[in-house]
């Protein structure tokens, strides 16, 4: 059982994210949905990326860790609710 109240380091992280990709739930934020909408995002996109991405150093904001997970296009922002629950804070389209 992981305590989502501390930071991951990035490599637990991603075992957790791909752990919760596979049998837990995804939430989407108001937020993230309109971000992707201003970037054309789709929501598989936004999946791909949590499954091939690379995870940053986790960083507190508003009272949770999040996790940043880029690829050289898009990068994601995501927060744990739980060891089951996974929480799309926000997500763009990097300017190349």
């Amino acid at each position: 059982m992981k305590d989502i109240s501390k930071p991951l380091r990035p490599p637990k992280a991603k075992t957790l994210m791909q752990k919760v990709l596979a049998s837990g739930s995804v939430r989407w934020g108001t937020h993230a949905e309109e971000e992707m909408k201003k970037d054309n995002l789709e929501k598989g996109d936004v999946l791909n990326v949590l499954r091939g991405g690379i995870v940053c150093e986790p960083e507190w904001e508003s009272g949770e860790w999040r996790y940043r997970v880029e690829t050289p296009r898009i990068c994601v922002v995501v927060a744990f609710r739980s060891e089951n629950i996974l929480r799309i804070v926000t997500a763009w389209r990097k300017k190349i």
